[in-house]
């Protein structure tokens, strides 16, 4: 049998990890990165966030759009969702928390301008707002930290006082012709690591998120 949600509109949605009731969607496709260039055009039209109930059929719209205003993509973390609202016009990055049918709750508020909006974003296990640019991981909430990164590194989620990454590792590429020798392997490592950016351990295996919150080393 094929269900229709209550609010129909063509929009994409995808699936919100360490849950299987809600999924989201948003109206436009840009980066919160994107404000930049859009402030240089005249500004951003606005877009909004959607929540899908995939029991009841139910969407919700936790925001009206609004000029200069643009969502980060949601997390489920500890029995609440989380999301992003960057507002260009006020000059304000604000971490919402959120339950369908309730009013969002802000949690912290961030100076636009103190903050890298590229690959910003909300990880676990506890709420933390990092981003990530080229060779730099910053930490913004609830502590402030930074390191390094390789170009191969990416944080998946910070836990324990612990940062984790992963890093994608590809072996026997033969590069005089360009191509993967019979030796070629392709696979993830996940990398431990301490809040000042020292490694504490690796090993081979990828990060996943179950439907019931916990993570695991695949």
């Amino acid at each position: 049998m094929i269900k229709h949600f209550k609010e129909v509109n063509g929009l994409y949605i995808d699936k919100i990890y360490g849950q299987e009731r809600l999924a989201f969607a948003h109206t436009d496709v840009s980066d919160l990165y994107d404000l930049v260039e859009w402030a240089e055009q005249g500004g951003y039209p606005g877009s909004v966030i959607k929540f899908y109930d995939l029991k009841t059929g139910d969407v919700y719209t936790p925001f009206q759009k609004k000029k200069d205003v643009m969502y980060g993509n949601p997390v489920y973390l500890k029995g609440y969702y989380y999301f992003l609202q960057a507002d260009n016009n006020a000059g304000i990055v604000t971490i919402y928390k959120y339950l369908p049918g309730e009013e969002p709750e802000s949690v912290a508020e961030f100076n636009i301008q103190e903050v890298n909006l590229y690959n910003l974003m909300i990880v676990g296990e506890d709420v933390h707002l990092i981003s990530q640019d080229n060779d730099v991981f910053n930490c913004y909430y609830p502590e402030k930290f930074s390191f390094k990164l390789q170009p191969n590194e990416s944080v998946s989620v910070i836990s324990d006082g612990k940062v984790y990454l992963e890093a994608w590792i590809e072996e026997g590429w033969d590069d005089e012709n360009d191509r993967a020798s019979e030796d070629y392997k392709y696979y993830d490592k996940v990398i431990v690591k301490d809040f000042e950016g020292n490694t504490l351990s690796e090993e081979v295996g990828s990060i996943y998120q179950a439907p019931d919150g916990t993570y695991w080393i695949a």
